[in-house]
């Protein structure tokens, strides 16, 4: 695999974690347990480039990977997640001045943002992403909104938009700096093209050393720095780079850059605070490891009933890098598509929070402190009395 920095070409990279035999999809629909224990595992080895600052699994393989209609991966069903989303679409609609422009959306999923932003503003978008599939998700204005279920790339040049648009996708790519090039390729000459990326924060990551976050679809790790030297060297101009979602995910403003060069912002300055954090993840993983093992083995031991809140990636990770199979039988969602089906590489059967009437847990493992409101109110909804523990949470060391 190559091992080079592929935001900034610089060799070299600094391997500081490593986790063998993790499963290569973390939210696909599997429908058989042992399917689920076999699933096709990879390595992961990050590394740390002091160039630019940018993360990335070095021992990624793509071809391992397939971004199908199994591919299940929407936060639609959490009343808090979509409290966020639209108004982060109120956001950039007001921000770009989307009102009857075309939108282009990269990695669009099953279409529920795009949808926002063509609601909010009366736009007009186009979706990207290889996993949309019709049969789960209704386009609700199919005469504003079209999805194409394809990876996007240069063959689509010719679909001009006002604003492009990119959340939670770069991560998933390797070939990162190839992949802002396509996007700056494909806007050419025309100069009033707004960007947006949204990707997860890596400072947060590597402060709370949340290896939760930490999986094999994810190769591509970013902070404020490192996400703008990179679109600065594919030909953008970076306007603003924040924030948001309890500081889980960072935002980059760009459009393409033409002239004398930009003024760099005061956040991108982050070379050597991202080299303590690393430096600081890489001396504490194994007392985390540690702490959160005996977390889950002494709550078992002692003949409490633990479940796991989430069975997105955040859970497979959390469940695949402890190695915990049998202390946690099930795994909650609130979303119907996934009742029935397994997690990834440990085998849990994911049920839906009415089956925790009769289970009647004692311990809740929340995967999201974000939505840990919205969780309580489900137990109690259900006069379920388990006490929720959240990661990020301290534990013994």
């Amino acid at each position: 695999m190559p091992s080079h920095c592929t935001a900034c070409g610089a060799e070299k990279m600094q391997i500081f974690y490593s986790v063998d035999n993790i499963p290569v999809h973390s939210v696909r629909l599997i429908k058989s347990q042992q399917d689920a224990l076999h699933f096709t595992q990879g390595k992961m080895d990050l590394a740390y480039c002091p160039v630019c600052g940018f993360i990335r699994n070095i021992s990624y393989d793509p071809d391992l990977q397939d971004y199908s209609a199994e591919y299940e991966s929407t936060q639609a069903y959490s009343t808090t997640f979509n409290a966020f989303a639209r108004r982060l679409a109120e956001q950039l609609v007001n921000r770009y001045d989307l009102h009857g422009k075309r939108i282009i959306e990269i990695g669009c999923g099953q279409g529920e943002f795009i949808s926002l932003l063509c609601e909010i503003g009366n736009n007009r978008g186009t979706g990207y992403d290889p996993a949309f599939d019709t049969s789960r998700t209704a386009i609700p204005n199919p005469n504003r909104v079209k999805i194409i279920p394809d990876y996007y790339s240069e063959k689509y040049a010719d679909d001009q938009a006002d604003f492009v648009c990119c959340k939670m996708t770069l991560e998933h790519i390797r070939d990162v700096a190839d992949f802002v090039g396509t996007v700056r390729r494909s806007i050419g000459t025309r100069r009033n093209t707004d960007v947006f990326f949204q990707v997860p924060d890596v400072d947060r990551v590597l402060q709370e050393v949340a290896f939760w976050d930490i999986y094999y679809e994810h190769c591509a790790y970013f902070s404020m720095g490192s996400i703008a030297r990179l679109f600065r060297s594919q030909g953008f101009e970076v306007r603003d780079v924040w924030r948001d979602y309890d500081d889980q995910y960072l935002m980059i403003d760009a459009r393409p850059a033409w002239g004398q060069p930009q003024a760099l912002l005061p956040q991108e300055n982050d070379l050597s605070q991202v080299s303590r954090l690393v430096a600081g993840f890489a001396d504490r993983i194994s007392g985390i490891l540690a702490g959160w093992k005996k977390t889950v083995s002494e709550a078992h031991n002692r003949g409490e009933k633990v479940i796991l809140w989430g069975s997105g990636s955040k859970g497979v990770a959390f469940l695949t890098t402890l190695n915990i199979c049998t202390e946690i039988e099930y795994t909650v969602d609130i979303n119907p598509n996934k009742y029935g089906t397994y997690m990834a590489g440990t085998g849990q059967r994911v049920v839906s929070p009415d089956f925790l009437i009769d289970y009647r847990p004692d311990l809740v493992i929340l995967m999201n402190p974000i939505y840990q409101k919205e969780v309580q109110n489900e137990l109690d909804r259900r006069n379920l009395s388990a006490r929720i523990i959240s990661v990020g949470e301290p534990v013994t060391e």
